[in-house]
């Protein structure tokens, strides 16, 4: 594994360290993650462990502020990029981290080119958004994970609840 793990700031300086790292034989199969991350729970933990059971290097792509906002409403995200990423790579599984602000991860994929597309058990291998561009660059899909009963949403609707009460 890597020793050079961290938060890339662009999609094309984490390329850049990706081939530079298959190129000296550090990993040879790079797997891509990716989510909000907005409250960590343990979900995250085994949907990022098994993907990162799927290679020798995990790169986890964090929506940003923005984005988040945009698919979850103004109120989130409750944790900024950073500390998101800060926690994210604080696990294990995870070596590197990069931003991103589209709806989806065509972009992200293009430039990373990873040899592995992990998504959630909320998704099938057919429901993938990105699935075209993943057949296109010849990236396997993965479903990782457990079943996808947890999410950051309902902790925070059920915390809500409980101090209405």
């Amino acid at each position: 594994m890597s020793t050079e793990r961290g938060l890339f700031r662009s999609r094309e300086e984490l390329a850049t360290r990706l081939a530079r790292g298959r190129e000296r034989g550090e990993f040879t199969r790079v797997v891509l993650a990716n989510g909000c991350f907005d409250l960590l729970h343990v979900g995250h933990v085994r949907y990022l462990a098994d993907a990162r059971s799927r290679g020798d290097a995990l790169v986890v792509a964090v929506n940003t502020d923005a984005s988040v906002r945009g698919l979850k409403g103004d109120a989130r995200p409750i944790l900024p990029l950073e500390e998101r990423a800060e926690i994210l790579l604080a696990l294990s599984a995870v070596d590197f981290v990069v931003p991103f602000e589209e709806r989806t991860l065509e972009e992200t994929l293009r430039a990373l080119c990873p040899d592995v597309h992990a998504k959630g058990t909320d998704y099938a291998v057919d429901t993938v958004p990105e699935r075209a561009v993943d057949r296109e660059l010849g990236i396997e899909i993965a479903i990782c994970g457990d079943p996808k009963e947890r999410s950051s949403t309902a902790y925070l609707e059920r915390l809500a609840r409980q101090e209405r009460e």
